[in-house]
């Protein structure tokens, strides 16, 4: 298996850039790819919930799997692909193709319509679509909100071990800190288990994590080193005050469809992703307006992301 450094850090789950009329543009990406590594991201999770991915074909997945290859390592960016679906050969295919484009890392989502009825079955999905790429680092996406699949993961960590070679471990967007604690303590801490909730990526820290993937990264990592920084030299009033300011600045882009408008504030700092594909909505100008005014109140003048941040970033600290 290819060696990947833990997931100690904040890695930007990207949008799937959209054209006006709804096709995938591809020439976005590189622009993406810039911004990102300008910001301070090193690490980047691609088609996966913020990429839209049940929204794609497959044809369209997997040209974006080639652009981010070639964009991503040209701006020193590590690529993680989300390569479930319904389909499982689907998913096989995808999973090839990550690895024939050689990218860092894959990770799947549970089928969502005819969903795993038990442990065994969602371990053996699993299993089928990692062995098509058995030297990438292989990470199960758990989103019960999502996909409706809502097994204990701590037995999945332990059911999947020794099924599943190339296992590095499980995105956690799962507010269940309990099993989260229970899964850091797998087989003495050996699985990367980065957390999904940025809203709640302070209780995620108190409970043991170390690294995190999310959509508010795309546009606020400063916020969230700061908050990092804040709990790591035990500051925990300025940590709450951070983790308060993300679930405002959350709540706010959620209140006219949080993909839609997610997407539009990217427009806004130079980033054209498009609008977000039906059945999602996408916010009007004026409302776009009014999310900027309330950011700019929140502080994001001081904590959001820049088009022009420095050339010559800096390495982001470990969490």
């Amino acid at each position: 298996m290819k060696p990947l450094p833990p997931l100690h850090e904040l890695v930007a789950a990207t949008h799937s850039p959209f054209t006006a009329g709804g096709s995938v543009a591809l020439d976005v990406v590189p622009i993406q790819a810039s911004f990102l590594a300008a910001n301070g991201i090193r690490t980047v999770f691609i088609t996966g919930t913020t990429g839209e991915s049940h929204s794609l074909t497959r044809e369209e997945r997997i040209s974006l799997y080639k652009a981010w290859a070639a964009a991503g390592p040209a701006h020193g960016l590590t690529v993680i692909a989300h390569v479930g679906s319904n389909s499982i050969d689907d998913a096989k295919a995808f999973a090839r193709r990550a690895r024939e484009l050689e990218l860092a890392a894959i990770a799947a989502l549970a089928p969502s319509y005819f969903k795993p009825e038990n442990m065994d079955a969602l371990v053996e999905w699993c299993s089928a679509v990692a062995r098509e790429a058995p030297d990438l680092p292989f990470y199960y996406y758990d989103i019960p909100s999502f996909t409706g699949v809502s097994l204990p993961i701590e037995r999945f960590l332990v059911a999947a071990s020794p099924r599943i070679p190339n296992l590095a471990g499980v995105k956690f967007s799962n507010p269940d800190l309990v099993s989260y604690r229970r899964c850091l303590d797998v087989e003495d801490g050996r699985f990367d288990l980065p957390w999904g909730i940025d809203e709640a990526l302070l209780a995620a820290l108190a409970t043991g994590a170390r690294g995190g993937v999310g959509s508010t990264y795309n546009w606020a990592p400063k916020l969230y080193l700061d908050l990092i920084s804040a709990f790591a030299r035990a500051d925990f009033d300025e940590a709450q005050r951070l983790q308060s300011l993300s679930i405002a600045m959350v709540d706010a882009i959620a209140a006219t469809g949080f993909m839609g408008t997610g997407k539009a504030l990217m427009a806004r700092l130079g980033v054209p992703v498009g609008p977000a594909r039906p059945p999602l909505d996408n916010p009007g100008d004026r409302q776009v307006d009014a999310l900027l005014v309330r950011l700019r109140e929140l502080g994001f003048d001081e904590w959001g992301a820049r088009m022009r941040a420095a050339a010559a970033r800096s390495t982001p600290p470990q969490l």
